[in-house]
Formats: structure tokens, sequence, C-alpha cells
């Protein structure tokens, strides 16, 4: 018997369903959506056909959420489907999810997890989508101030073939930052031992300074560099990711983040939005430390994700157009908007 967990991930199965004066989430059928969505949940259903049809299943569809419920009855009375299900000798249970329900989860910060700074705030590995680049002009006798110059990628730890650069990755993934950021030091001090530099181990908090220092005993050291280079590439990454300025702003998110699951219970929705509305500024008035209109977007999902069911009402109404009035004033006077922006606007 094999479980398996499917979650509808395409652009066009996450659009909203039938708003007030439709059919309710219980009630959605397939005649119910928009013909664009009708065609994309029968080509899904049709694809999960030629799957199980390849692996031999006979399934039990189970599903949480409208849009599930929808594509797991869709699939029961495909006929297709239905012929398959007769004929093959493998058991299956097969959940459905809508990723609209988890939208906290793929927005929020979570936690104090060096690995996941690393991952979001260096630059990413063109044509990669988790693969990122690491500056490893330190290591070098290079002089410039080109950026873009001698980048390399850090991977995940099963690319790595050197035990104490996959150790370091698995403590940057699983410990606290601190305690991660202690872990690259004892790695970098045991590597320097081990090629006889001149090192002296601190005691006391890591900074990004105190790595750096470790790290330029192995400069211009051909040897040392191609015996321990995942290793001092990880390091490079966890000073460059501590020295970024998207870190304090990481860190200022996951703070709202933890204030707003305290207060959302007392507080209600309107109150909220208004202590929102002073902190959403254009472009002309934020600093560096201000939140962009791309992070008041990922906060505003965060809060509806969490808050649960709102009770609507005039308080509420007039709060939510302010912040409207704001996003959108803010979203207009952005000189070049990104990339998501043109795309919402």
């Amino acid at each position: 018997s094999t479980e398996l967990c499917l979650l509808p991930a395409l652009t066009g199965l996450l659009q909203p369903l039938p708003g007030p004066g439709g059919p309710g989430p219980a009630e959605v059928g397939l005649g119910a959506l928009p013909a664009e969505l009708r065609a994309a949940v029968r080509a899904l259903v049709g694809d999960l056909d030629a799957l199980f049809t390849a692996l031999g299943l006979r399934e039990e569809s189970f599903a949480v959420g409208a849009l599930s419920r929808v594509i797991a009855a869709e699939l029961a009375s495909y006929a297709p489907a239905r012929n398959r299900r007769r004929m093959a000798t493998n058991k299956a249970s097969v959940v459905f999810v809508d990723r609209t329900l988890d939208l906290a989860g793929a927005v929020g910060h979570h936690g104090d997890n060096l690995a996941e700074k690393i991952l979001s705030v260096l630059p990413k590995l063109p044509g990669h989508k988790t693969d990122v680049m690491v500056n490893m002009v330190e290591l070098t006798a290079l002089q410039t101030t080109d950026e873009t110059c001698t980048m390399f990628n850090v991977t995940l730890s099963l690319s790595y073939s050197d035990p104490a650069a996959k150790a370091l990755w698995e403590s940057f993934m699983n410990l606290k930052q601190k305690e991660a950021v202690m872990e690259a030091r004892r790695h970098l001090v045991e590597a320097a031992s081990r090629e006889n530099l001149p090192i002296k181990m601190s005691m006391g908090e890591v900074t990004p300074e105190q790595l750096s220092s470790y790290i330029q005993l192995f400069r211009n050291n051909l040897k040392a560099l191609e015996n321990h280079c995942g290793l001092l590439q990880l390091v490079l990454a966890t000073v460059q990711t501590l020295k970024h300025p998207q870190t304090s702003k990481w860190d200022n998110f996951l703070a709202f983040e933890r204030l707003l699951l305290q207060t959302i219970g007392e507080s209600e929705m309107p109150s909220v939005l208004n202590q929102l509305l002073p902190m959403i500024k254009s472009y002309n008035e934020r600093t560096k430390d201000d939140y962009t209109c791309e992070d008041f977007l990922i906060l505003l999902v965060y809060m509806y994700s969490v808050v649960g069911e709102i009770k609507s009402g005039k308080e509420l109404d007039a709060a939510e157009e302010e912040v409207k009035k704001a996003l959108v004033k803010a979203i207009c006077d952005e000189p070049e908007p990104s990339p998501v922006l043109w795309k919402i606007t």
C-alpha cells in the first residue's frame, strides 16, 4: 500500500472559487468553475490517470480543500480511471491538498535557521531555484570591486564529498543560528590545525569578522584550499549572509509574525491593519530598513492566512480601504517595479 500526497501547484489551479452569490465551497463542482480552470482540472486528471496507469495503481482518493474535492471527484468519475481501477493490482491512497490552505507556510519566516537564511538572502545561481552564489574572492589575491567576479555556488549537503562540509551543512539545517555559527568556527579551526596554519581559537560570541580572519589563513594556500574548498565555501556563505542587509529584515519579519500570533486573538483585524498603515512608505520615503511593497504583500498574506475567520463590518472595510490606498500609492511610486509587482499590476 502506498501513500501519495499531491499538492496542486499549477498557477491555473490556484484561482479563487466563486464568491458571494455563488455556490458555497462544499457545493462547488466542476461545472461551477470558469472554463479555463475546468480545462486545467480535466488536463490534470488525465495526467494523473496516465501516471497511475503506468504505476499500475488502484487509488483511494482523499481531499483537503474545496478545489481538491473537485479534482478528486473528477478523477473518481473519469471513465478511463474507472476501467484502470478494475484491472490494477497495486493499492494506493492519494491525498489532494489545496496549497491555498497553507499560504502562511509559504510566506512565513520560520525560526532561527541559518540554512534557510543562506538560501533566501544570497543571490540565486542563474538558472537554478535553490543554489545560491557565494563570493570566493577573499580566498584569492585578486583585487576587484566587481561583485560578480569569482562567484561560485553553495549547494545542498549531498553535493559535498568532504565529510566536514557535509556535517556543517547539516548543522546549518538542524541547529539554531547561534549554535550553527559556532559549529562553523569549530570546523574552520580544526581544518586550519590539520593544515598547520597559525590559528588561535577564540572563545565567546562568533562574529563575521572573526570568521573572515580565520578564512584569511587559507588565502593563496592551494593545498589547503583544495582540501577544504566545500567547508570554506560554507563559512564564506555564513559570513556574507550575516552581513547581508536582508538578514536584519528577516529577523524583523520573524519578530512581527511572532507578535502577530500572540496578539491576533486579542486584537481585531482593523486594529492590526491600522498599526501596519504608518509602515507603508513610498520609494522616496523609505530607508534601507523599511519594508518594500513586496514585503507588505508578504505580511498581508501571512496575516490573513493565520487570522482565520474574520468578522466583516464597517470598521474592517475602512481599515482595509486605507491600507489599499497606501499600498497602491507605494506601488505606483516605484521607479523600477520588480517582476512580481509588474505581474500583479
